[in-house]
């Protein structure tokens, strides 16, 4: 038999179903997990499923429980092939919020579009608005030329990191720094999320994106990967959000946080005001 079973789930993400059907062939269990999931779940995840057919074929069962209740026939009902696997009698389907969040990711994945976000950190904060936001970062509102002040900024100086912009969005508000990770620092994030929940995110160019969740000021998250293939000990909601905005870090953040934006200006720019920071250590 096949040793690596590992490589079952490698084919099924990157291989074509001719692939998929001669491993399944030779390993000893073709639902074999890896990493809490079967090669079935993962050819479903990555929306392979000329891939999932062929394990099907093989013997893999569409409906063996893993991934906090997301076994593979479940996590087609949230896809584009809800009828991929038939859901047999007794199984249960969506619930109305699971339902609700599928709709949702499909309309705010069009509304941002395609970003290109290297280098931007953002704070996603449930139920404030900007000027709720000054008031907890202690801030000054600065009143500047957006073109004027974005060419002359030095992204590197330690004054730069002072600056970050804010704009009201349906849900809340997002704080932005489009050069840096200061809306994700402890010291921000932890003032933000007083009585709401603050998903922060910093999309750093050298290690990937790096997510955080807190909640009225504690830390319950850190070192996240917004976006990215879900672990094997998450919740049901990340599991299902992993799913629904893989690949896509910024509306990850803000779906996580409740926030329906219409288009990406509270992203990209320009922010409704911008603010400068008061000094003190935002990592502690």
């Amino acid at each position: 038999m096949y040793e690596d079973e590992s490589a079952l789930h490698d084919a099924a993400e990157d291989g074509s179903p001719e692939e998929v059907a001669e491993l399944a062939g030779r390993v000893e269990d073709v639902d074999a997990m890896h990493e809490g999931r079967t090669a079935l779940w993962v050819a479903v995840y990555e929306e392979r499923h000329d891939n999932a057919r062929a394990l099907v074929a093989a013997g893999a069962d569409p409906w063996r429980p893993m991934m906090s209740g997301w076994s593979p026939g479940r996590l087609t009902l949230a896809g584009p092939e809800p009828d991929l696997f038939g859901r047999p009698s007794g199984v249960n389907g969506l619930t109305d919020d699971e339902a609700a969040a599928v709709v949702e990711a499909e309309r705010l994945r069009a509304a941002l579009g395609d970003l290109y976000c290297d280098g931007t950190g953002l704070a996603c904060v449930a139920g404030i608005d900007a000027a709720e936001a000054v008031r907890r970062l202690e801030a000054t509102v600065e009143i500047i030329d957006p073109e004027e002040f974005l060419d002359e900024i030095d992204p590197f100086s330690e004054e730069s990191m002072s600056f970050v912009g804010v704009t009201d969005v349906p849900g809340g508000c997002v704080v932005t720094q489009p050069w840096g990770y200061m809306p994700q620092t402890p010291g921000a994030s932890k003032r933000l999320s007083a009585g709401t929940v603050c998903y922060g995110l910093y999309a750093n160019p050298k290690s990937g994106n790096q997510g955080s969740i807190v909640r009225d000021g504690e830390i319950v998250g850190w070192d996240l990967h917004p976006g990215g293939t879900p672990w094997e000990d998450e919740g049901p909601l990340e599991v299902l959000f992993s799913y629904l905005y893989r690949y896509d870090a910024v509306a990850y953040s803000c779906a996580y946080a409740g926030l329906q934006l219409t288009d990406a200006r509270a992203v990209t720019g320009p922010p409704d005001v911008w603010l400068r920071l008061p000094e003190r250590g935002y990592w502690r």
